[in-house]
């Protein structure tokens, strides 16, 4: 079923252009998404910190709190990007786990995400967002080939090559996909488009006639690796 984008704000890619056009440096964000998990883990951490003060005791609270916060702040980091160049570039961060011929001629690379890697997706190509379903479904490890069935976002993209495809994909641990963007949405390549808490997988099919320009193990970086070669 269509799904709605998170209502929470924070600053764009345009944003970024115009910080710089400006002169200005731009601000530091958490993504998008992520303030259900942030802030009560912060606000423990502050509680428990303050607590200290009138018992040693409270220590124990607030020193896995204090690192909690600290991982979450690691986990939802969200950094800017100079936008590499190419046909299709990488929505994701993390590691090409495979690339598949597809029945319909078009090619599917599947990028694993890890929690230690950022978790914001980027449009792999300009162009106008024609659909963003959600498909409901389980929820195990991401490398698992079972992972196909998981919880999952399905996007798809009207571009200058056609339509292309993109699942966000859940897996044990990221149990929540959060679109920043509606169907009927323009998007420039590199654009955030949003985010999968915790990590998980991203596909995109190559149309077909586009050869793929990365290998199996090969890291990649969300809005900067090729995904394609000429």
């Amino acid at each position: 079923m269509p799904i709605s984008p998170s209502p929470h704000t924070s600053v764009t890619d345009r944003d970024v252009l115009a910080a710089r056009t400006a002169g200005r440096r731009p601000r530091v964000t958490i993504a998008r998404g992520a303030t259900p998990w942030f802030v009560p883990t912060l606000a423990t951490a502050a509680v428990t910190t303050a607590l200290t003060r009138r018992s040693g005791k409270w220590a124990l609270a607030a020193v896995p709190a204090c690192a909690l916060s600290a991982g979450m702040l690691w986990f939802f980091r969200d950094p800017e990007r100079e936008i590499g160049t190419g046909r299709v570039i990488s929505p994701a961060d993390g590691v090409v786990q495979s690339i598949d011929a597809w029945p319909d001629g078009r090619t599917r690379v599947a990028i694993f995400m890890s929690p230690l890697n950022v978790h914001v997706n980027r449009a792999p190509l300009p162009g106008t967002v024609t659909s963003v379903e959600h498909v409901a479904g389980g929820f195990v490890p991401a490398f698992n080939k079972d992972s196909d069935q998981n919880e999952r976002v399905v996007w798809h993209f009207d571009t200058e090559l056609g339509d292309i495809e993109m699942v966000q994909i859940a897996g044990a641990v990221a149990r929540r996909i959060v679109p920043y963007v509606a169907a009927g949405t323009k998007v420039e390549q590199g654009d955030r488009i949003g985010l999968i808490r915790f990590g998980s997988r991203v596909d995109t099919y190559l149309p077909a006639g586009v050869e793929v320009g990365v290998e199996v193990g090969q890291k990649t970086t969300a809005g900067v690796t090729r995904l394609d070669r000429d």
